[in-house]
């Protein structure tokens, strides 16, 4: 599923524009300048990060017991917690070796979806499955669930005792809109008919990544979402929400602005959120309305009406184009290189 890049920030930048001054604008437009000119000095005056207010994990609304251990205070220079007691996961917080062993004591099984419909099973599949095989939830057990109008095209994975992989045929829609926005259905009837029998915990992956570093254990929990690359550092007045008060998609404010590529946590959470924003969805449709996020949009307004338990830094999903920051210590899973024109021409 495509994810929100330079290829769409002109887009992204006429959908502010229409809501927002001038100066968020100029603001946006440094922000994206920093892989040449470094403006992060001046972005971060403006940021839209607080400073977590615990002093222990134990103080946290615990999404499990292992939590009471992260130390919330190995990173002052950003936010590690929100304000209704979630963690905020970045490196050096939590200790790997200790998560895994947990999880691997209570029994943790993961389920990853992904979908590579058309051409971008031929662009991204093999990298990020095999990537996965690498880096993804190492030491526990996990089943791929790959959506796909290509069956047959699908890598073959040399896969251990505990790991399997599942390819599912979906048939293609007419735009990749609709593919992004139709995969809520799929996931949910997914989980209710499979996963939820298989496994304690799902995520939900676009395909045009590739992971690059540990994505672990210490990324499990009840409902789980992710801080946009793009959007972590700036304030919330440029936060790209669908603003339009006939989408059931409106938000006027909120907390972050999460990214739709990464989502997860325990089976019948991931469930309640996909058939929200698929509900939502279709009733959009009824009133011949279209999120301007698709997909994304849905997922924020859930989000804000029902909170996550566990938040997930950048260095979960970080574009490369955004150059270096003192933030991300770890680049855990990359956005690809995009090619728009060439994927989605008919």
């Amino acid at each position: 599923m495509p994810s929100f890049t330079r290829t769409r920030l002109a887009q992204r930048v006429r959908g502010v524009a229409k809501c927002f001054l001038l100066f968020p604008l100029v603001l946006y437009l440094l922000y994206i300048s920093t892989a040449s000119i470094n403006f992060s000095g001046f972005v971060t005056k403006f940021s839209s990060m607080d400073r977590c207010s615990l002093e222990s994990g134990k103080n946290l609304s615990l999404d499990n017991s292992f939590d009471a251990g992260l130390n919330l205070m190995a990173r002052s220079d950003v936010q590690t917690c929100t304000y209704w007691r979630a963690p905020i996961i970045w490196e050096e917080m939590f200790d790997p070796q200790f998560y895994d062993e947990m999880h691997k004591k209570q029994g943790s099984s993961v389920a990853l979806t992904v979908f590579a419909v058309g051409r971008y099973l031929d662009a991204y599949l093999s990298d990020f499955l095999n990537s996965s095989e690498r880096f993804f939830m190492v030491g526990l057990p996990v089943t791929y669930y790959v959506f796909t109008d290509f069956p047959e095209k699908v890598p073959k994975l040399n896969l251990p005792a505990d790991r399997s992989l599942k390819v599912i045929r979906v048939e293609k829609q007419a735009r990749w809109q609709d593919v992004s926005m139709m995969r809520m259905k799929t996931i949910s009837d997914f989980i209710r008919s499979d996963i939820g029998r298989r496994c304690t915990h799902v995520f939900c992956f676009d395909v045009d990544q590739v992971f690059n570093g540990r994505f672990g254990s210490e990324a499990l929990g009840d409902s789980v979402a992710l801080l946009h690359a793009y959007y972590y550092r700036l304030p919330k007045v440029m936060f790209t929400y669908d603003r339009n008060p006939r989408s059931k998609a409106f938000l006027n404010t909120g907390d972050f602005y999460y990214h739709a590529a990464v989502f997860g946590g325990k089976c019948e959470s991931v469930k309640a959120m996909v058939d929200a924003c698929y509900q939502g969805i279709m009733e959009d449709k009824k009133n011949n309305v279209e999120a301007l996020w698709h997909d994304e949009s849905h997922l924020n307004k859930y989000l804000w009406v029902h909170k996550p338990s566990r938040v997930l830094s950048p260095e979960y999903c970080w574009d490369p184009l955004i150059g270096n920051s003192s933030d991300i210590r770890v680049q855990r899973l990359l956005w690809r290189q995009k090619q728009y024109q060439e994927l989605r021409t008919p």
